[in-house]
């Protein structure tokens, strides 16, 4: 038993990190004085013997360490592969990416989910989707996918894909065997035109719909009504984007180059629909180094919002190349205006050996699609720019990284469709253009000394693609071929895939290094 502070010595030694070892010299030194009781216990003597104890035979006592291990010594090796396989299946990431937090710095051997990306696959039969016609029994273009926030968390896998004629699909995108039926979808009409972007709220009980007929559409998932008419903008809508927890506030930008915010709570009537109760116009122009606008005035099309908890949007345009971040809790314009920080897009120089050199080109090109990391790439912004690069921004001061991604595969051909996304883990990114959908491990990109490496090419539909979300353990890519794929890591068939190609491609599509 310790004695109490009151008998303490008045100078405690000085103790080692979470030890109670003294140091040499700290007897005959005063520097250590303290007048904290807490710390003026002295050390417990050693090799103290505990009392003895009756032994207890009653069913309340706890089992010896070995005794409750001891079965498992026992198990085959088939049972153990078993329970670990449990333990893979119910995990959000590979096992590979769960060491990796407690690795002190970066590795490219241990770090490296390559080999994990090559194993995507995609079947004929169970992960493929076609975007109907409401109309006829033709086929539609899809323009957007968006996976629910409970598809992400690794429940049900449901992907919204809106469409050229206005429509929005709801597909389950469980997966099934070969010979199983398509699960039954949901289709919605909440406009006539085209729809431009589809974002589930934070509920997953509303949708956000962006048409080229100026307006914004909230429809109940659960009826398939339209709940609100959103329109405030004078050309059509490209972005939408929802609080992360607020299911009332959504803001949204369009090709007038004006940003509007909406509290659905709030019922501003026109005589179209809802009226925003703030917007920003003009949110990308070209300003002079005064601040003023220049001369030749051109409204620049909000290409990307993404809304964040602290009620602060970022934004990026067309052509201008310049990330901005607006701080929306001041509500008056010119507030807002100077409280605006940003940061403007120019591609770095590249080396003579890379094949996408710009020759010292440094203009503002435009940014296409604009993503936020999560997990090991939490506080980064990966956007793809017109030169065909995904470039990585540090998200709270907007300021670049040296490292960025390409390949020769990415052909954005100045296309505002195209889009990209982080998966769930934080690990990959997958991004749309050209004729296949490029994946990225981007796990270590804010690591000091990163490299990128190589992309990985899925391969599997005829058309251009350019709309890719990610659910857990899954990708969807949608083509202008009238498709929808779905992407799963399987080992096993990716092996017997490159075992038999000529019996498999049949059947199945696998991805290609590139």
């Amino acid at each position: 038993m310790l004695p109490s502070p009151s008998s303490s010595p008045l100078q405690p030694p000085t103790l080692y990190n979470s030890t109670n070892l003294r140091r040499k010299g700290d007897e005959d030194d005063n520097r250590c004085k303290s007048s904290h009781p807490w710390l003026q216990l002295p050390t417990p003597p050693t090799n103290t013997k505990r009392p003895f104890q009756e032994e207890d035979n009653s069913p309340s006592k706890r089992a010896k360490l070995t005794d409750r291990y001891e079965s498992r010594l026992n198990e085959s090796e088939e049972t153990l592969a078993e329970r670990a396989g449990m333990r893979f299946r119910r995990s959000a990431c590979p096992p590979l990416s769960m060491a990796r937090n407690n690795l002190p710095s970066y590795n490219p051997i241990l770090n490296n989910t390559r080999p994990i990306l090559l194993s995507f696959v995609s079947s004929y039969q169970s992960d493929f989707f076609r975007c109907d016609s409401v109309e006829s029994g033709s086929l539609t273009p899809p323009y957007a996918c968006s996976y629910s926030h409970s598809a992400k968390a690794g429940r049900t896998s449901h992907l919204a894909v809106s469409t050229e004629e206005g429509a929005v699909h709801i597909f389950n995108t469980r997966k099934r065997s070969e010979w199983d039926p398509e699960p039954v979808r949901t289709t919605l009409r909440p406009h006539d035109n085209g729809v431009y972007d589809v974002k589930w709220s934070a509920s997953d009980s509303r949708l956000a719909t962006c048409s080229a007929d100026r307006s914004i559409r909230i429809s109940c998932i659960d009826t398939s009504q339209v709940l609100h008419t959103l329109t405030g903008h004078t050309s059509s809508v490209k972005r939408a984007a929802w609080h992360p927890s607020n299911d009332s506030l959504v803001c949204s930008g369009g090709r007038d180059g004006m940003i509007c915010i909406w509290d659905l709570r709030i019922r501003q009537s026109n005589a179209l629909g809802q009226s925003p109760v703030f917007n920003i116009p003009d949110a990308h122009e070209s300003l002079t180094p005064s601040g003023r606008r220049t001369k030749q005035h051109t409204p620049k099309t909000i290409t990307n919002l993404i809304f964040n908890e602290g009620m602060n949007l970022v934004s990026s345009g067309s052509s201008d190349g310049v990330l901005r971040c607006w701080d929306l809790r001041f509500l008056s314009s010119s507030t807002i205006r100077s409280t605006a920080k940003s940061k403007r897009f120019t591609p770095s120089l590249c080396t003579p050996t890379d094949p996408t050199t710009l020759h010292g080109s440094r203009r503002p090109r435009g940014i296409l699609s604009l993503t936020e990391g999560t997990g090991p790439s939490s506080g980064l912004l990966f956007a793809l720019g017109a030169d065909s690069r995904i470039h990585t921004y540090v998200a709270s001061s907007l300021s670049s990284l040296p490292i960025s991604f390409t390949d020769p595969n990415i052909q954005v051909n100045g296309s505002f469709y195209i889009s990209s996304a982080v998966s769930p883990c934080g690990e990959w990114l997958a991004s749309g253009g050209g004729k296949s959908a490029l994946l990225f491990d981007i796990a270590a990109a804010a690591k000091p000394h990163a490299r990128a490496s190589p992309g990985v090419e899925l391969k599997a539909q005829t058309g251009e693609v350019y709309a890719v979300d990610w659910a857990d353990g899954m990708l969807a890519s949608c083509a202008d071929d009238r498709t929808v794929r779905i992407w799963r890591p399987d080992v096993d068939v990716y092996r017997r895939c490159l075992e038999d190609p000529d019996d498999y491609k049949w059947k199945w599509s696998w991805s290609v290094s590139s």
